[in-house]
C-alpha cells in the first residue's frame, strides 16, 4: 500500500481545468506504475496497463491510497482510493521485452 497526494503545483494540472482543477487519470496511472515498479514482490520490472477505469474525480491535495495484488495469471489488479472509496481501478500486465 502506498499513500500519495498530488499537489496543486503539479504541472499536469495547468489547464485541467481552470477554476476547478482535476487530477488527470494519466497522473494516477503513472503514480500506480511507479509504486508497483518499486515493490520488490512485483517480479516484472516493467508493466503496461491492460484496463483502467476512473470512477470518481480527484482534486489536488486529496490523500490517495494505491494498492495492488497479484492475480493467478501473473497480472496485477490495482486500486486507487480516497477515504476508503475507489477513484480508479484496473489491471496491469508484465511488459515483455520485444526481440529485435
Amino acid at each position: 500500500m502506498t499513500t500519495l497526494t498530488i499537489g496543486a503545483e503539479h504541472p499536469a494540472l495547468a489547464g485541467h481545468f481552470p477554476g476547478t482543477p482535476i487530477v488527470p487519470g494519466v497522473v494516477l496511472l503513472d503514480a500506480t506504475l511507479h509504486a508497483v515498479e518499486l515493490d520488490p514482490a512485483a517480479t516484472a520490472t516493467r508493466w503496461r496497463i491492460s484496463t483502467a477505469k476512473f470512477v470518481s474525480p480527484v482534486r489536488p491535495g486529496e490523500e490517495l491510497t494505491l494498492e495492488h495484488e497479484r492475480l493467478a495469471n501473473g497480472s496485477l489488479r490495482f486500486s486507487v482510493s480516497r477515504d476508503g472509496r475507489p477513484v480508479a481501478h484496473g489491471v496491469l500486465v508484465a511488459d515483455e521485452p520485444q526481440e529485435r
